[in-house]
């Protein structure tokens, strides 16, 4: 049986380029997760994946720092350490700003609004001090030229 269109190539044609970062181990601060560059791009999912469990309170979102303008949240800052949130667990939000982090072991949707960012870095803001997240972006350029590379 021949495959016709490949899972990369189909994860492609929906959801745009895909790209990876690990966070290493959390800490109480800032720290940049992906380069916007030459131009805007349409974030179509943003999603996390716990690879070291966070046990410790930890107040963490995700923002967007442009290069001109003023930095947005992407979702509210949500608790995901009071309550343990185990390795193999997924972080996601459905891209409205007041939206919280959803967490769970499978069930958590892509991005249903898109989101369009400009030149600059998403970040994520996080008050723990444990645990460690791999997120993947998937995104389509909207100006000739617009990519996202891990930061």
């Amino acid at each position: 049986m021949s495959t016709i269109i490949s899972g990369t190539q189909l994860r492609t044609v929906l959801l745009g380029t895909r790209v990876e970062k690990a966070t290493g181990t959390l800490a109480a601060t800032t720290v940049g997760l992906f380069t916007v560059a030459g131009g805007k791009v349409l974030v179509t999912s943003l999603v996390g994946e716990v690879t070291t469990a966070i046990t410790v309170a930890n107040s963490y979102k995700l923002q967007h720092n442009p290069t001109t303008g003023t930095t947005k949240d992407l979702c509210a800052a949500t608790d995901i350490g009071t309550t343990d949130t185990p390795a193999g667990n997924l972080l996601s939000f459905q891209g409205l700003t007041g939206d919280s982090i959803l967490t769970g072991p499978g069930a958590v949707p892509t991005i249903k609004q898109p989101i369009i960012l400009t030149a600059g870095s998403i970040e994520h803001v996080s008050a723990g001090t444990d645990g460690a997240i791999t997120w993947v972006l998937t995104y389509i350029p909207l100006d000739d030229g617009a990519t996202v590379t891990a930061a």
